[in-house]
Order: structure tokens, then sequence, then C-alpha cells
């Protein structure tokens, strides 16, 4: 088996796991290995590949969605899009790479510091703002997002960034589409990661009632610092 191919698939199934059940990590756990393993895939394949399991998490707990929040940083992200084109238009893919990995640090480690506060509109349309330079630009967008509902109920935070995700996702594709940044490899490489994505959504619905949700996010996050580290020196 090749073994590339195997450590990103082993990377798709473990990030829907852990996002379908704690509502971030997916692209913290994947983007990293992925840069490594086959960086012309970012960002597009990832993007795609990360519409099945938002609009899954999005529908499995719409009940606890928090629209007004969703709306502003939607707004927000619309705008931070066209920064994160310019990003990945102009950078050579040595400097994508060292973003890649430096971003990746940079939002474990404020996700693990950042003290409690209770957002208001403007810190909702600036998340989307942040958002949507870094996921357009890199494919990471999740840790701005959980730091604005970190302190919200657990399934409002799930939904509510699976929410976003889904049409923070949706306006990148257009964008990268119309700029002719997504390619149809791409398509055909997320096509490929469907069956393992699946069964990780499958293993989501399975534990996500009855994890520990706190371990399991400082997990993610230990990870991420670690293999974010990795790919800065690489790039």
């Amino acid at each position: 088996m090749d073994m590339t191919l195997f450590s990103v698939g082993v990377a798709v199934f473990t990030g829907a796991l852990v996002q379908g059940a704690t509502g971030m990590g997916f692209a913290l756990i994947v983007v990293p290995v992925l840069a490594l393993a086959a960086p012309a895939m970012l960002p597009g394949a990832l993007l795609l590949a990360m519409l099945p399991l938002n609009a899954y998490v999005a529908w499995r707990e719409r009940h606890a969605i928090d629209m007004r929040g969703a709306g502003w940083i939607s707004a927000g992200r619309l705008a931070g899009t066209f920064g994160g084109l310019w990003v990945l238009v102009a950078m050579p893919m040595a400097w994508l790479n060292a973003l890649v990995g430096g971003s990746t640090i940079a939002a474990a480690v404020v996700s693990l510091l950042a003290p409690a506060f209770t957002p208001g509109r403007l810190t909702f349309a600036s998340t989307g703002l942040i958002t949507g330079v870094t996921e357009t630009a890199t494919g990471v967008g999740g840790p701005p997002l959980a730091l604005a509902y970190q302190h919200a109920p657990v399934a409002t935070l799930r939904a509510t960034v699976a929410l976003c995700f889904l049409v923070g996702e949706a306006i990148s594709l257009v964008v990268l589409a119309l700029s002719d940044r997504l390619g149809m490899e791409q398509v055909l490489y997320a096509i490929g990661l469907l069956p393992v994505l699946m069964v990780g959504m499958v293993a989501s619905h399975l534990v996500h009632k009855r994890i520990n949700q706190r371990m399991l996010r400082i997990g993610v996050l230990v990870f991420a610092l670690v293999s974010g580290a990795v790919v800065l020196l690489r790039g």
C-alpha cells in the first residue's frame, strides 16, 4: 500500500471523527499531512471534502444553530475570501507551506490560551473575515470559529461552526473555480477521500454524545502544534 495515501486516509478518518464529535479539528489534522503528501491538492480538495462532513453535522444538530452569529460570520467570510485568494496567488509554494505550518501553530496556541469572552457582532464579523483569508489560502479556518463559540453549549458550537464552514467553503470554492485555482485533479482527489470520510462521520455519530471532549480537544491541538511545526520546517 502507498504509505503516503494511507497517511492521508488515516488523517481524513481521524479528522472527520474528531470534527463530527467536537465541532473542530478536521483541517488542523488533515492540512499538515496533505501539505506534506500532496500540497497541490490544497486548498481545493480539502474544501470539497469538508462539504459533506459539515452538511451532516449542521443537519444533525440543526436545533442548536446560532443563526444570528452565523449570519455575521458569513458576511465577514465573504470579504475575507478575496484576501485569501490573493495570498494563494501571490505566494510561492514554499511560502504557502510555511504559512500553513505557521497558521496551524498560531491557531492551536490561541485556542489553548484564549480567555473567556462573550462574542458580539464585531467579534463574529472579524472572525468570519479571518476565517475567509486563512481557509481560502490554506484550508485552515476552524480555530477562529471555535474560539468565538468556545464557551457556548457544545451542540451550538458544533452545529453553528459546521454551518459557517458550509457557507464559507461554498464561497471559497466558487471564487477558486472562477479564478482557475480549482482543477479536476483536486475534484477527483476529494472524491477519492469520500469513503474514508464517510466512515469517520459514522464513527463520530456513535461517540459524539459520550466522548470526553475536553481531552480530545487538547489532543487535537497538541497534534496541530507538532504537525504544524513539521510543515513549517519542511516549508
